[in-house]
């Protein structure tokens, strides 16, 4: 009998020692995690708008693709949008957007589409540059070939963006 309790006994060990070590280390990171998130949101909205103080709004407005909103004393307006390309929430954008409500550019977060396929929604400057200046979300853009789920996730991630600050312009720009 000895034998055949003896490993359900040391596995139940092994998996609670394993289970208190990441609860520990999830406890030691979390902060210096959630820091360096902010630290590289607030370096994406220097890299759209320049030097500019900025106020995060704690609030989605219904939509589980935007992570985080933050607005300038000026009124321009950074939305981080994450979507589906051809990976799964392999798109994270900045999406800035000026005073006037026209998009003013776009910043990668990350990327986790395919590198030299999908990766070129970043890199093809004429494909970020068709989506400058727009105030709507777009219907159409011009796909890369090669990377269509990519291209298809850049434009859901600007329609998600527009949409949100259109919708809710009013409680974005007031700091809500």
């Amino acid at each position: 009998m000895k034998d055949k309790v003896l490993p359900s006994v040391v596995l139940t060990l092994i998996c609670v020692i394993s289970a208190v070590l990441l609860v520990f280390s999830h406890e030691l990171t979390k902060d210096r995690i959630s820091e360096q998130k902010e630290n590289k949101f607030n370096e994406s909205v220097e890299a759209l708008f320049g030097e500019c103080d900025s106020k995060l709004i704690d609030d989605n407005f219904g939509k589980d693709e935007v992570q985080a909103i933050a607005v300038t004393s000026d009124g321009k307006t950074a939305i981080q949008v994450v979507t589906d390309g051809y990976s799964k929430g392999g798109i994270n954008i900045l999406v800035g957007i000026d005073e006037n409500g026209a998009l003013s550019g776009i910043d990668f977060v990350a990327l986790g589409e395919t590198p030299g396929l999908g990766s070129k929604v970043r890199d093809i400057e004429s494909f970020r540059k068709q989506f400058i200046g727009i105030t709507e979300a777009p219907e159409d853009v011009d796909a890369i070939s090669g990377a269509t789920f990519s291209s298809k996730g850049m434009r859901k991630a600007v329609a998600v963006a527009m949409d949100v600050y259109n919708e809710n312009k009013e409680a974005i720009l007031s700091g809500r």
